[in-house]
């Protein structure tokens, strides 16, 4: 359960953080991002678990940081999960597609579907980088967070 919460500018506009008990990362959502989300009431607003991740943000934003090194605890199936840390294995700078993802997780071609849905369901954007991912044609495709910022951060990123 989130219990803390805090928001940042970033050039992809205001970026929502979460965090548990711990102050562990639960998401990083930014605004109108589909399934984002939203301050809950009994949330503690408090910017204090999320310095490590602020700046580490900053540093990413100015090309100067290519890996974040934080603590990351999402709600999700056991298959997201696989899903999300394979995410983690997409280099700075480089793409992959949504059936690479699939066979990295053992999962079917027929699941690259379910794979996609995975991704899609990502509730820690930029963090766990779901904007490497493109279609088969190399074409852009789905981002919860807006095609636009997709561009952007693999603008950013050089990877186009």
């Amino acid at each position: 359960m989130t219990a803390y919460w805090t928001s940042i500018d970033s050039p992809v506009g205001a970026l929502l953080l979460t965090a548990d008990t711990s102050g562990a990362l639960t998401s990083l959502s930014v605004p109108g991002q589909k399934n984002g989300r939203t301050v809950d009431g009994s949330w503690r607003q408090d910017p204090g678990p999320f310095r490590a991740a602020e700046e580490q943000l900053a540093a990413y934003f100015a090309g100067e940081l290519k890996e974040f090194e934080l603590e990351l605890s999402p709600e999700g199936t056991e298959f997201r999960r696989r899903v999300w840390d394979a995410l983690d294995d997409v280099p700075y700078g480089a793409t992959t597609t949504y059936g690479a993802i699939a066979a990295r997780v053992g999962a079917s071609r027929m699941a690259v579907r379910a794979v996609g849905g995975a991704i899609g369901a990502n509730p820690l954007l930029i963090l766990r980088p779901c904007h490497r991912v493109i279609g088969a044609n190399g074409t852009l495709t789905g981002y919860a967070g807006g095609l636009e910022r997709k561009t952007t951060l693999l603008t950013l990123e050089g990877a186009l």
